[in-house]
């Protein structure tokens, strides 16, 4: 069985071959919140930067993200933040 990050990582990859891929899992924050577990892994950061998603402009990339993941959401995932790179995007 993987952690919740590990299963993003891996759906992510696979739908969306990215150059670059950052995923935080910010649950800890949210501790007490609407939405957060007490065994964490349900809220999460992501930065992502793909050719792929760079073509459907910043609503349909959201969206295709979130399709991505929506088994994750069904099992727990509450909240995510995605912020959408430029395919050439350079770590910095």
């Amino acid at each position: 069985m993987t952690n919740r990050q590990e299963r993003i990582r891996s759906t992510l990859n696979a739908v969306f071959s990215p150059s670059l891929l950052e995923i935080v899992d910010d649950s800890a924050r949210h501790a007490g919140h609407a939405g957060a577990s007490a065994e964490g892994e349900s809220h999460y950061t992501v930065r992502i930067a793909a050719d792929s998603l760079s073509e459907l402009g910043r609503i349909g990339a959201h969206r295709a993200v979130n399709d991505a993941l929506k088994n994750e959401f069904e099992t727990g995932l509450h909240a995510l933040s995605i912020r959408i790179l430029p395919p050439d995007f350079v770590n910095g």
